[in-house]
C-alpha cells in the first residue's frame, strides 16, 4: 500500500492593523513550499494570517482539517507574542504534529525564540536545506540532533542548538519558482502591499539573497554574502507569472536588488528582447549610491514607476558609525535622476541612533527635504535582538531596553529613544520632519504629479497625523519636560 504524502501546513503569523495594514505574499514560505514539493512527496498548504486576520480558533481548525503532519510557523518579532496561543492550540489538537519555527524571529532571537511557546524546533536563517534535512530525519528515525544549526527542544523541555551552521542555497537559479498556486492572489490585490499603492494587480519577486554591508540594525537573515538570480532567470519568472496571472506589475523585495549594475541592465535588455511591457516597483529600496545613470535609465525605460531609496541618516559621521557607509552626494544624484524620469520615489530615514545629536537629527531632516523624494518615512531607530545595535545598547545603556515592547509596534511611532537626548526632544524633531517635509507646496505638487493613483492619497492622511503628532498627547515625565530649542520649533 503506497504511503500517503506528508502533509505540511505553513503559516505566516501576523495581524493587519489600521496603521499597519500591509499584507504581502509570504515569499519565504512560497519558495520553501516549491522546494519541498520538488524534493518530497508532500501536500503543502499555506495560510497568511495577515490577509484575513484569522483567529487562533480559525487557524487551529484549518490545521486540523488539513491533518497536518508538520506545522511550520514564520513571523517577525513584532508578532511573536501570537505564537504561544497558536502553538498550544495546535499541540492540543494534533499532539504528534512536528512544529517548526522560521523567519526573522527565529533568526533574531536564537534559542529564545522557543520561549513562551511549545514549538519543537527553530531554523535560524534560510529554510530550504534545513527543512529538507529535518524532513529526512523525521522520515528516517525522528532524531533532529544531526541537523546543522537547528535550535530544538529536548524531551525535558530544555533548548539546545546543534553544532554547525544552517546551510545556504549557493545557486539561486537552482530553486523552483515560488509556489504562487498555493495562495489566493486576488486577495492580495485587495490589500495594501509593501509598495504604497492600494489595490493593484501585481506579483512579488525576490531576485537575490544576502547582504555584504554591515548596517548595525540589520539581522542578516540570508548571510553576509550576496547571491543572485541571473538576469535570464528573473525574466523567465516575470514572463511565466505574467502569462499565468495576467499581470504586468512586478514588485521586487530584495535587500540589494541593484548590487550588480550589469545584472540590472541585462535584465532590462532581456525584457526588451521578449517585448515584455511591464510596470516595475522597488518598494524595499535600492542601494542609492550604486544606482548609476545607466541603471536608472535602463529601469525607467523598462517600466520602473516606483522606487524606494534608503537614506537612513544625513550625517556622514553616523553613516560610518552605523556601518552603512552611504555616499550621500552620489545617493542624492541618483534620487534626482530617478525623479527626472518621472518615477515616484519614497524615501526612508531613521532617527534616534545612539550618540545622535540634535544637529545630526536636523541634518537628516535637511537632507531629506532637499532631496527629490516625493514621500518619506522617518522611522524610530529600534534595536532588535540578534543585531549589533541591540548588543551595543545592551552594553552601554541596558536601561533603554527594559521597557521596550515589540508587540504591535509601529516603526515610526515606536516609543524608544537610544540617544542621550530627552524623549521630547527626539519626538519634536520627528514631528518637525513630518511637517517640514510634507507641508511644502512644491513637494505636494510634485507628489500629485508622480504618485501612480493620486486620488488614493487622502487614504494616507491618518498615517501622516499619527506620525506628525508623536508624543503630543502623552503626559511628559519631569525629566523630559524641557523646552525644545529654536532649531526644532519651526516648520
Amino acid at each position: 500500500m503506497p504511503q500517503k504524502p506528508l502533509r505540511i501546513f505553513l503559516l505566516n503569523v501576523g495581524l493587519r492593523r489600521p496603521l499597519y495594514p500591509l499584507a504581502t505574499p509570504p515569499m519565504g514560505l512560497l519558495y520553501l513550499a516549491a522546494y519541498l514539493r520538488e524534493h518530497f512527496d508532500v501536500d503543502v498548504r499555506i495560510l497568511n494570517q495577515r490577509v484575513d486576520n484569522d483567529s487562533p480558533e480559525s487557524i487551529t481548525k484549518q490545521v486540523v482539517e488539513f491533518g497536518a503532519d508538520v506545522v511550520g510557523w514564520s513571523c517577525f518579532t513584532t508578532f511573536a507574542y501570537l505564537l504561544g496561543e497558536l502553538s498550544e492550540s495546535v499541540r492540543k489538537a494534533l499532539p504528534d504534529a512536528l512544529q517548526l519555527l522560521g523567519g526573522p524571529h527565529a533568526s533574531a532571537l536564537g534559542e529564545n525564540a522557543l520561549v513562551g511557546n511549545v514549538i519543537d524546533a527553530a531554523v535560524p536563517g534560510e529554510g530550504e536545506l534545513a527543512f529538507e534535512a529535518i524532513l529526512n530525519a523525521r522520515l528516517d528515525h525522528g532524531d533532529l540532533s544531526g541537523v546543522p544549526g537547528l535550535i530544538r527542544r529536548e524531551a525535558d523541555g530544555s533548548v539546545v542548538t546543534n553544532p554547525g551552521d544552517v546551510p545556504l542555497i549557493e545557486e539561486l537559479d537552482s530553486l523552483p519558482m515560488p509556489a504562487y498556486d498555493l495562495i489566493d492572489m486576488a486577495a492580495y490585490w485587495k490589500r495594501q502591499s509593501i509598495a504604497p499603492v492600494f489595490r493593484r494587480r501585481y506579483v512579488s519577486l525576490v531576485s537575490s539573497r544576502g547582504c555584504p554591508y554591515g548596517c548595525i540594525w540589520c539581522h542578516k537573515i540570508f548571510g553576509k554574502r550576496i547571491r543572485l538570480h541571473s538576469a535570464e532567470r528573473i525574466v523567465e519568472e516575470v514572463d511565466y507569472f505574467k502569462r499565468q496571472y495576467g499581470v504586468d506589475d512586478f514588485e521586487f523585495l530584495d535587500d540589494n536588488v541593484n548590487f550588480k549594475a550589469e545584472r540590472m541592465v541585462a535584465f532590462t535588455e532581456a525584457l526588451h528582447e521578449r517585448n515584455l511591457k511591464l510596470q516595475l516597483a522597488f518598494p524595499t529600496a535600492v542601494r542609492g549610491d550604486l544606482m548609476t545613470d545607466e541603471v536608472v535609465d535602463a529601469l525607467a525605460d523598462a517600466g520602473m514607476y516606483l522606487c524606494g531609496y534608503s537614506l537612513e541618516t544625513g550625517s556622514t559621521r553616523l553613516q560610518k558609525f552605523t556601518g552603512k557607509h552611504l555616499d550621500i552626494p552620489k545617493f542624492l544624484d541618483a534620487v534626482a535622476r530617478t525623479a527626472r524620469r518621472h518615477v515616484y520615489i519614497t524615501g526612508f530615514c531613521m532617527m534616534g541612533f545612539p550618540t545622535e545629536t540634535e544637529k545630526e537629527l536636523q541634518r537628516t531632516i535637511d537632507v531629506a527635504c532637499a532631496s527629490k523624494f516625493h514621500t518619506a518615512s522617518f522611522f524610530t531607530v529600534t534595536p532588535f535582538p540578534g543585531t549589533p545595535l541591540y548588543d551595543m545598547v545592551q552594553r552601554t545603556h541596558p536601561e533603554k531596553l527594559e521597557h521596550l515592547d515589540y508587540n504591535r509596534m509601529d516603526f515610526s511611532a515606536m516609543k524608544v529613544n537610544l540617544t542621550d537626548l530627552p524623549n521630547e526632544v527626539l519626538y519634536r524633531y520627528q514631528r518637525l520632519a513630518m511637517r517640514k517635509f510634507f507641508l511644502n507646496p512644491r513637494r505636494i505638487a510634485s507628489l500629485l504629479r508622480a504618485y501612480p493613483k493620486p486620488l488614493q492619497l487622502p487614504v494616507y492622511a491618518p498615517f501622516f497625523l499619527h506620525r506628525a503628532t508623536k508624543g503630543l498627547f502623552e503626559r511628559r515625565r519631569s525629566s523630559d519636560a524641557q523646552t525644545c530649542p529654536d532649531s526644532c520649533s519651526g516648520a
